[in-house]
């Protein structure tokens, strides 16, 4: 009986230690594994080495001009070795990570018949009429004919035309180096016509150091995709004038020809409001000379923030807003003139500040208070002020006048108030700051995702880095073919995909989820479980050492 329970009492202490030995089993060979996979912070893969790839990107931008030579521009025998294509690089001497060549590809050609005739008609104007620009030419291309050296096309004493279109004409000459002479001064027009170092740095200014670019390169506005514009009338005091302004016919003239036709960098929404009582932040001075008052140079940075205050479009945009405003200043403080840094008036009596928008100061005729009584009726002259916010706009989108070469004979834009080939040359800066941009952003997000392991990285915030990276490589190839459109609409993408995965609320899940969190979280939980087992095994180790040492009885 004694020894039936000793051997019960045995089975059930083997049966103890096989149960701890299991449960010890499991808890690590499949607890321990479990846990850690299924408490892991997602990571899914990016392409690290091609965003490191990146930041040595070499930017080729292509140019393709269209040499047409005339009869008599050239000599007979240089006339025998057309057609051919000549290359010209150069590299843009900006210091950044992104290196950027400027490629002219000319490829040299006899004029056709119709190009003949309209050549050799009496004005340029009537040569552009009829040498229409060819439904097939592409955005950023440029064509350039060669007329002969005693054409009266031009006048004698210009030796080259820059027109509205993607077209412009240079003077021949009969000499051995013919082609050497019109190639160096056909160089000269497509540049001034596409791309300058100028350009290229406004459109880098925000990556350059500014002790290489002076305040001025930074006027451009940002690349968005899209722009919002608000005409605001600021009356200040109606009491005294009764402002009317037609703004909607002004703007259905002006302004919306001018946006269509840079539909192709963003979409465009306008808007007009009239404010009542609305005051500048500086008190204007009295010139007693003049029986006037004046605003000086340096005060006008003070104007903008307490009027901007009243306008209230900006705080529920998602795009940058320019403002334009016209100030009729009050009774009290009229005449009102701009000064500049000098002390002379401003011509146009307006400012603009970069990136944010213009005012103009109109003045009431002084004669219109003697003919009625208050408040006076004003009838805003909209062409005057037109043409003052189109100057404006054009410089807050950088558009500038090109440096055109000696003896160049330069047309300005038409009815809409912008060139085809100033379109071109925005499109090209836009597309460069985009590359810059988007490389810049998945750059910075390489680094944070490498330093800190704890940022879950979703397969949508990876999808949208892989497609940024795959634009910016697209778009660098576009502009090496040089098909600018393409280029463009790329670079967007590059930078809408970078900012998208830059700014996802998922890599702040556990941003902020620190390891001691952790440890107060998981040892109430596996504590309770893992003493008992720990201290079974701890017993059975015990046990089995002694057994080892006991010995064994010898009969």
């Amino acid at each position: 009986m004694a020894a039936a329970g000793a051997a019960a009492t045995d089975l059930e202490v083997v049966r103890g230690k096989r149960a701890a030995l299991f449960f010890a089993a499991v808890a690590i060979v499949l607890g321990l594994p479990l846990w850690w996979k299924t408490t892991e912070t997602y990571r899914a893969p990016l392409p690290y080495s091609q965003i490191r790839g990146l930041n040595s990107l070499q930017l080729r931008l292509m140019v393709p001009v269209t040499v047409v030579f005339t009869q008599e521009s050239v000599p007979l025998d240089d006339q025998e070795k057309l057609p051919f294509t000549v290359v010209h690089e150069r590299e843009i001497p900006l210091k950044y990570k992104l290196k950027i060549k400027c490629r002219f590809q000319k490829a040299y050609r006899r004029a056709l018949d119709h190009e003949e005739e309209a050549l050799s008609l009496g004005s340029i104007q009537e040569a552009e009429t009829m040498l229409a620009e060819p439904p097939e030419q592409a955005e950023g291309s440029l064509t350039v004919y060669v007329i002969s050296e005693h054409s009266s096309l031009l006048p004698q004493d210009m030796m080259s035309y820059i027109g509205p279109k993607r077209m412009a004409v240079v003077r021949g000459i009969i000499h051995r180096e013919a082609f050497n002479i019109i190639g160096r001064r056909i160089l000269q027009v497509a540049q001034a016509m596409s791309l300058t170092e100028d350009v290229l740095a406004a459109a880098l200014a925000d990556h350059l150091p500014e002790d290489k670019w002076s305040s001025d390169k930074r006027r451009p506005l940002k690349s968005s995709l899209g722009y919002e514009i608000t005409f605001s009338l600021l009356n200040p005091d109606p009491k005294s004038h009764d402002v009317h302004w037609d703004i909607e016919g002004a703007v259905r003239h002006y302004v919306q020809p001018f946006l269509n036709a840079l539909s192709a960098v963003g979409n465009f929404s306008v808007d007009s409001q009239i404010l009542y009582y609305a005051v500048l932040g500086v008190n204007p001075r009295f010139d007693p000379a003049s029986s006037s008052y004046y605003l000086a140079a340096h005060s006008l940075p003070h104007v903008i923030n307490p009027v901007e205050s009243r306008l209230g479009s900006s705080a529920a945009s998602l795009y940058p807003v320019l403002n334009f405003l016209l100030y009729v200043p009050e009774l009290a403080h009229s005449p009102l003139y701009i000064q500049d840094k000098d002390g002379a008036p401003v011509a146009t009596n307006a400012f603009h500040s970069p990136r944010w928008g213009g005012i103009m100061v109109y003045n009431v005729d002084p004669k219109a208070y003697n003919a009625s009584e208050l408040p006076v009726r004003v009838d805003v002259d909209m062409v005057r002020v037109m043409e003052v916010f189109l100057a404006q706009l054009r410089l807050l989108f950088g558009i500038a006048q090109p440096q055109v070469p000696p003896k160049c004979l330069f047309s300005g834009p038409k009815n809409e108030g912008l060139m085809t080939w100033e379109l071109d040359r925005l499109l090209w800066a836009r597309s460069v700051e985009n590359l810059a941009t988007a490389t810049t952003t998945l750059t910075s997000l390489a680094q944070l995702l490498g330093k800190i392991s704890n940022i879950v990285i979703k397969d949508d915030v990876a999808s949208e880095v892989y497609r940024a990276v795959a634009a910016v490589q697209k778009a660098a190839e576009e502009l090496a073919s040089g098909h600018l459109a393409s280029a463009f609409v790329a670079s967007q993408e590059a930078v809408t995909s970078s900012e998208r995965a830059f700014f996802d609320p998922s890599l702040l899940h556990l941003l902020y989820f620190p390891d001691d969190q952790k440890f107060a979280i998981y040892i109430p939980l596996f504590l309770p479980m893992a003493v008992p087992i720990l201290l079974s095994l701890f017993k059975i180790f015990r046990e089995t050492r002694k057994s080892w040492k006991k010995p064994e009885k010898i009969d």
